[in-house]
């Protein structure tokens, strides 16, 4: 399983709780500001979630989707929940992905009026493309009750603003119209992620909405037969599917880096043989012609790379089972990366750094039986290499 989560922000506690009934091994990071997010795994499923809940308004949701992208560099950052519709053809249940996010509130006031200065964020294209064949395919609907029908899924913008709309003739409301009239639904929440997005390097981020009421007056009547909690789950059902498609593209693409990295660097396709006992596998080849040379030191920084890689994935599952607190799994995520560095470096300047991070790391989880012997096998394996 891909390190990177895939990052979950909700504005309500109907909407946290939607995802968190999604996610199994779960456990609590607490942000040394204060925030706490719980990571999980989707239940079936091979990826990570960090969930967390932002509270109302553009403002805080920037702030709290910037501590998460800091805190965990995801791999895409979500935000789901409920919105309303601007469309009658928008109808209540419905999920709409957002493909563009107007922040409506800017403006200049003139005599003559209010002038419209937007701001808009589009949804990369990749997670658009991701988003719009899971909708096609509708598999994602497995998540949902059985006795629940499927909802449509739109596509389309989503307007996001700093009040809640609930009329359709208020002069907001007309402004609204006038300047967005394409958008499909209106919201308070996802302006302020998607700038934090942007301004992280373009971070993907996707907004998932569940219809709850038609922003024309009658919010109070639809939320009293409890069309809140069914355009929630609605809405997660969709972002839980995207999510996991999301991470499954990502351990795709670096499959097929790694592989063209050894292309280039002709070393050809890659083999995998199994190693039983004692035994290890050296170097793994296909068809051979010719006499066949491996030199003792291109073999050890293979094994090297192969050991490196499988404690990495040892620490990341004894974090996921709890076995490693979040503080412990930090300290030993960073020696790793210090010893991965240090392997790549040519031979006469890796060893001592290689050795010292990996001798912090055997400080780190030796309470762990199993994770320590790996730590001394890797020892083994730079000990031997000249």
């Amino acid at each position: 399983m891909d390190g990177s989560p895939v990052v979950v922000l909700t504005a309500l506690n109907l909407e946290y709780q939607a995802i968190r009934d999604q996610l199994v091994r779960t456990h609590v990071h607490r942000h040394r500001a204060g925030t706490r997010f719980e990571v999980g795994t989707l239940a079936g499923g091979r990826c990570r979630i960090a969930l967390a809940l932002v509270g109302k308004g553009n403002n805080p949701a920037a702030v709290l989707a910037e501590r998460a992208m800091a805190e965990f560099d995801p791999q895409a950052v979500l935000f789901v929940g409920v919105a309303g519709s601007l469309w009658p053809g928008i109808a209540l249940g419905d999920v709409v992905v957002a493909t563009h996010v107007y922040a409506y509130h800017g403006g200049t006031s003139e005599d003559d009026g209010l002038k419209a200065r937007p701001r808009v964020w589009e949804v990369p294209h990749e997670p658009d493309q991701i988003a719009r064949h899971l909708a096609r395919d509708g598999g994602w609907a497995r998540r949902l009750p059985p006795t629940v029908p499927v909802p449509p899924v739109h596509f389309g913008p989503i307007a996001a603003g700093e009040v809640v709309q609930d009329s359709a003739v208020a002069a907001h409301a007309v402004w609204v119209r006038q300047h967005y009239n394409d958008a499909l639904a209106i919201e308070m929440e996802a302006a302020g992620v998607a700038q934090a997005g942007h301004l992280n390097r373009s971070l993907p981020v996707v907004v998932v909405r569940g219809i709850s009421d038609m922003a024309d007056g009658t919010k109070t009547a639809t939320d009293g037969v409890n069309w809140q909690p069914r355009a929630v789950a609605n809405a997660a059902a969709f972002a839980v599917a995207l999510a996991e498609q999301l991470s499954a593209e990502r351990r795709a693409d670096q499959r097929v880096s790694v592989e063209a990295n050894r292309r280039s660097a002709g070393m050809g396709p890659t083999f995998n043989n199994t190693a039983k006992d004692n035994a290890r596998v050296g170097m793994q080849v296909g068809v051979v012609e010719g006499d066949v040379h491996a030199s003792p030191a291109a073999a050890g920084a293979i094994e090297l790379s192969v050991q490196l890689a499988d404690l990495r994935a040892a620490v990341e599952r004894a974090r996921e089972h709890g076995r490693l607190d979040e503080d412990t799994y930090a300290a030993a995520r960073a020696e790793l990366d210090v010893a991965t560095e240090a392997a790549d470096a040519p031979a006469p300047q890796r060893r001592a750094p290689l050795l010292m991070a990996l001798r912090r790391l055997g400080g780190l989880v030796g309470d762990l039986a199993d994770l320590a012997a790996k730590v001394a096998a890797v020892v083994a394996v730079v000990k031997g290499m000249s």
